[in-house]
């Protein structure tokens, strides 16, 4: 018997932000200075960057952690119930995030486990960079899709301060590097430093709108991976060594802790060589001619990018292939957010909704790229 598919609807968003927003002049003093001296790029970064404020999962007078990457994404899920999610009538519990608190067991299960007082979910963990958080969309979305739920919860967390504070870090930075500094080479180290963030956001996607709210209709996701053709870019638990990508396991563990191979890292040369190339030019043309669109059909456009240092060139690879949106359809709340990696894409669509709050009808284009191997994902909404 030939099973009918279901429409879905994000029905419900909810972010929760730790602590206050931490000022760019308080930055190295809630993450601990690397050395003895302040950073010599930490101003010319953030001029670069353009983000103003961000959120630590730290206490920034005793610089305590004040929440696990699990317990962030427990108080996400937390205010959905509160803005109307019914957590009985959910079954699936998808969870994203790019350093979960633990190797094993998975996040997703981490996170029910101090949801207990919810029914039994399936629980789903997916992991990556960036494009982790729309993996779990797709996956909670298709599950409704297809009739296995009628409503299900994808979340998204990221506690990057974790490994951005000072304990985190066994030496210095090569400061050398600061005397030929540009935006772009700046990324090697001392650029992570100031531009990850925490934070997290949580969807509910169902098989109907909701009777008391706007609804966002998905009418498709694409995530598609040029691992095949591309290196690793980003990463952590690892390292490069003779162009071959080595991970922790097979380094021995004085050696891990000396080169600091637990750290996030990034190969800045390659981001910045290939990021539009891929995960815009050629991953949303590839989009486009499975989903025939054109740009003026599109209302609003979420785009994620790590600074804006990217936002002329991501513009500009709309241009290359003949799909230009204009800056005045564009909604980022990367100056006050910061970069939440895998969160991002939540909580900029929850406060778009509430503060924009489009019209039945108008379509929004999500963009979500990952250079951990070069990534990418698109999703469209229709306003109904």
């Amino acid at each position: 018997m030939e099973h009918t598919l279901s429409d879905v609807y994000i029905t419900r968003t909810a972010a929760f932000l730790p602590g206050e927003p931490i000022g760019n002049q308080d930055m190295e003093t809630v993450l601990g200075k690397v050395g003895a001296l302040p950073s010599r790029v930490r101003e010319r970064i953030l001029r670069a960057n353009g983000i103003t404020t961000r959120h630590y999962a730290i206490d920034p007078v005793s610089r305590a952690a004040t929440h696990t990457c699990a317990e962030l994404t427990v108080a996400a899920v937390r205010r959905l119930f509160q803005n109307g999610t019914d957590k009985n009538a959910v079954s699936l519990l998808a969870c994203a995030t790019s350093y979960p608190d633990q190797i094993m067991p998975g996040h997703g299960v981490m996170v029910h486990g101090l949801l207990n007082d919810t029914p039994p979910y399936e629980v789903a963990s997916l992991s990556g960079v960036c494009a982790a958080g729309m993996a779990a969309m797709k996956y909670a979305c298709n599950s409704v899709r297809c009739g296995e739920h009628e409503h299900a919860i994808a979340v998204a967390a990221e506690t990057a301060s974790a490994v951005m504070r000072r304990e985190a870090f066994q030496g210095a930075f090569d400061e050398a590097k600061a005397e030929n500094f540009t935006p772009e080479l700046a990324f090697e180290k001392d650029f992570l430093r100031w531009m990850l963030s925490d934070g997290a956001g949580a969807v509910c996607l169902s098989n109907r709108p909701a009777d008391d709210a706007p609804s966002c209709k998905v009418l498709w996701i694409d995530l598609i991976s040029y691992a095949n053709e591309m290196p690793v870019c980003m990463y952590a638990g690892g390292e490069v060594q003779d162009g071959a990508f080595v991970g922790w396991k097979s380094i021995d563990a004085d050696e891990r802790q000396a080169r600091n191979v637990m750290n996030i890292q990034q190969d800045v040369k390659s981001l910045n060589a290939n990021i539009v190339g891929y995960a815009l030019e050629k991953a949303l043309t590839a989009s486009l001619k499975k989903h025939p669109i054109t740009a003026q059909e599109i209302d609003y456009f979420l785009p994620h990018y790590s600074s804006g240092y990217f936002r002329d060139k991501v513009y500009q690879g709309l241009c290359n292939i003949g799909f230009e949106i204009p800056y005045e359809k564009w909604f980022t709340n990367l100056p006050a957010k910061g970069n939440t990696g895998s969160a991002s894409i939540y909580i900029m669509l929850d406060e778009f909704l509430r503060t924009v709050k489009p019209q039945s009808g108008q379509k929004i284009l999500c963009f979500v790229p990952e250079s951990g191997r070069f990534s990418s994902a698109f999703m469209l909404l229709e306003m109904v």
